[in-house]
């Protein structure tokens, strides 16, 4: 199906507004059962991209394959956070992907002046200044080159986890529900990988002793949708 190509157009409204550097960010892993979330960081300056650029899940895994090693040459500077399965059920998700967004931040070698986030609400906040855009991922270069860089990423680490745990099939499923880990899940119960405050245990009575108590963000955690 067709798709319009990702723009500067948010940036170039960042920059209007005073802001000189800036970059995309994007999570995947978010509502994964198994493995971390990871936040990719991208700077891209206002260049063309490379072609054929877009969301992540809008391409076939050969084609973010191949397109990950041309944006990581291309991109002026990119970087990559983690938030563990253990982060994950002991912070809440909304703090869990703060920590992995400021994880790859800093682990730019450079600052931006601002953020571009990808959907409708701010979990990164102060004291980064953030514009969300819903599916950012699509049109914003800065965001789908992070996207594209933080998928290939995680899956590969998935991939490689699933060594460890073969009968899971985290190099087909990257952690996600799937009927070959559901099936898994329900024979040997979950691994240290996994995500144990997540509701899949409750449908596991065998297993169901050994769900955590989900985390809660109170009211006032809530956070902005940017400015």
């Amino acid at each position: 199906m067709p798709y319009e190509p990702p723009t500067h157009s948010v940036e170039r409204s960042l920059r209007r507004a005073g802001a000189q550097l800036v970059a995309g960010l994007d999570e995947v892993g978010r509502g994964a059962w198994a493995g971390p979330v990871t936040v990719g960081a991208a700077v891209t300056g206002l260049r063309k991209p490379p072609e054929g650029l877009t969301d992540s899940k809008l391409l076939t895994e050969k084609r973010r394959t191949e397109l990950a090693p041309v944006l990581a040459d291309w991109v002026t500077a990119y970087a990559l956070g983690h938030a563990s399965p253990e982060e994950c059920d002991e912070l809440g998700m909304t703090a869990a992907l703060r920590l992995a967004a400021i994880r790859a931040l800093e682990a730019l070698p450079v600052r931006p002046d601002a953020v571009i986030l990808d959907g409708k609400h701010d979990y990164l906040g102060g004291p980064w200044r953030v514009r969300t855009v819903i599916k950012g991922d699509q049109s914003c270069v800065c965001v789908s080159a992070a996207s594209v860089l933080a998928k290939v990423k995680r899956d590969a680490m998935m991939a490689e986890i699933g060594l460890e745990h073969p009968e899971f099939g985290f190099a087909d499923n990257a952690g996600y529900p799937s009927p070959v880990h559901r099936a898994a899940l329900e024979e040997y119960g979950p691994t240290g990988q996994h995500r144990l405050s997540w509701s899949y245990l409750d449908a596991l009575p065998q297993w169901r002793h050994l769900k955590r108590s989900r985390f809660t963000e109170p009211a006032d955690e809530q956070l902005s949708l940017g400015f």
